[in-house]
């Protein structure tokens, strides 16, 4: 009688990663290449108007000046970012002497969420570039990122072409020119788009990770928390996303913003130190929506002069992306999207509309409100991929102006 040997299987060869990468590209490589062209379009459009007009030259570095017209990307805002990059925080309540109106306390970067300028610093110490340079650098990348979980979550709703078409949007919104500045909009948007996404696809441990860091970049961000949290008591009725894992998201997703919150209120010795900063500092505070009432009733009949921080060209422009934002929201709902998208974008709306502020800033500001993306994107799904892409790239050319020169040069953004 034979034995019978056992039958010796040859070692089964590691799958190669090149096949996954081809499929990925074939993915997302035509949304990537869609959203570069269309900003990139809009980035030289709009470098071409700042040195057309040369205004930038006469400005203070700080404030929408500098010696080339790539200087004005690292100004207003960019400018606190790099300080942060380099030196850190130094929270402080400082009166300024003497003063009684709005502006009672000098500027401190404490106002500024630390997620953006810490990865500034680290792009710093792996590449050797400059704050300015690694600001670019992190928010160009950012803003990919942002494009593809916009594109994932219209894909959803209206498939590659819809998708395609909302990424497109992000590129030609108004507001869209800080996307590729020194400004932490296009990192909050990224962090944004996929947490949404993780809690439709109920990734629910991933959702909260990112919404805790979106936290640490926007305070903004409490629209998005409280989004996934009513998402996941939504959720704990199907039972097969269990309990635990929405509930731990739900509790883990708040801790980055009011952690730091926390931080500057005890460095200050003050707990509400960042809100008193706010609106010592920067006459930022909630005012229960008053600032955009005196708006909205003085911009249609030409009465600049009516309300707080008045630039006409980028007020109006502000005023049409609200009353876009009101149309739109309708058209939202009626697609009936996921409670995320819903609670994001309607907190959002009344967070900023709700706050006294420079109004030019409402463009960027609703940035995050990319849901509303969606109705559009269903629209332009139905035109040929040609005319699509000819409608945005004619829309990419104008937001050199409209998103980009009328906050840099025209506003305060």
């Amino acid at each position: 009688m034979t034995a019978t040997l056992p039958r010796i299987h040859p070692p089964t060869a590691p799958r190669s990663p090149v096949p996954r990468l081809r499929t990925a590209a074939r993915r997302h490589g035509p949304v990537l290449a869609l959203f570069g062209a269309l900003k990139l379009t809009g980035f030289l459009s709009f470098l071409y108007l700042l040195s057309s007009a040369g205004d930038y030259r006469a400005k203070d570095p700080r404030f929408g000046g500098g010696a080339h017209p790539m200087d004005v990307l690292g100004t207003w805002d960019g400018w606190w970012y790099q300080q942060i990059a380099l030196h850190g925080y130094d929270p402080q309540l400082v009166p300024v002497p003497g003063a009684t109106g709005l502006i009672t306390l000098e500027g401190n970067s404490a106002a500024f969420f630390p997620l953006y300028p810490a990865l500034m610093r680290m792009v710093m110490a792996v590449t050797g570039l400059g704050p300015y340079g690694a600001g670019l650098l992190v928010s160009i990348t950012a803003s990919f990122a942002a494009a593809l979980g916009i594109y994932a979550i219209a894909e959803r709703f209206g498939g590659r072409r819809a998708g395609l078409a909302a990424a497109g949007l992000w590129a030609v919104w108004p507001g869209s020119g800080v996307e590729w500045a020194v400004y932490s909009d296009s990192l909050y948007v990224a962090l944004a788009a996929w947490t949404c996404y993780t809690v439709m696809t109920r990734r629910w441990l991933t959702a909260g990770v990112l919404a805790f860091t979106a936290g640490l970049n926007r305070p903004t961000a409490a629209a998005l928390i409280a989004g996934l949290g009513i998402a996941a008591l939504l959720s704990l009725r199907r039972s097969e996303d269990g309990v635990l894992r929405p509930l731990l998201a739900a509790a883990l997703a708040p801790l980055g913003l009011f952690g730091y919150l926390l931080w500057v209120g005890n460095r200050m010795g003050d707990l509400g130190g960042y809100f008193k900063l706010q609106s010592g500092a920067w006459a930022h505070e909630f005012d229960y929506g008053r600032q955009t009432l005196d708006v909205l009733t003085s911009v249609p009949v030409g009465r600049f002069g009516d309300y707080l921080f008045a630039y006409p060209f980028a007020d109006v422009i502000g005023v049409g992306v609200v009353l876009l934002a009101f149309a739109l929201l309708p058209l939202l709902l009626r697609l009936r999207p996921p409670a995320i998208l819903v609670v994001h974008t309607v907190l959002t709306l009344a967070l900023v509309l709700g706050s006294q502020q420079i109004f030019a800033n409402v463009s960027r500001y609703l940035l995050p409100c990319f849901p509303l993306f969606l109705p559009l994107a269903a629209a332009l799904r139905r035109l040929s991929l040609p005319v699509q892409c000819t409608l945005l790239g004619i829309a990419a050319l104008a937001s050199g102006s409209y998103a980009g020169y009328a906050l840099f040069e025209l506003g305060v953004p």
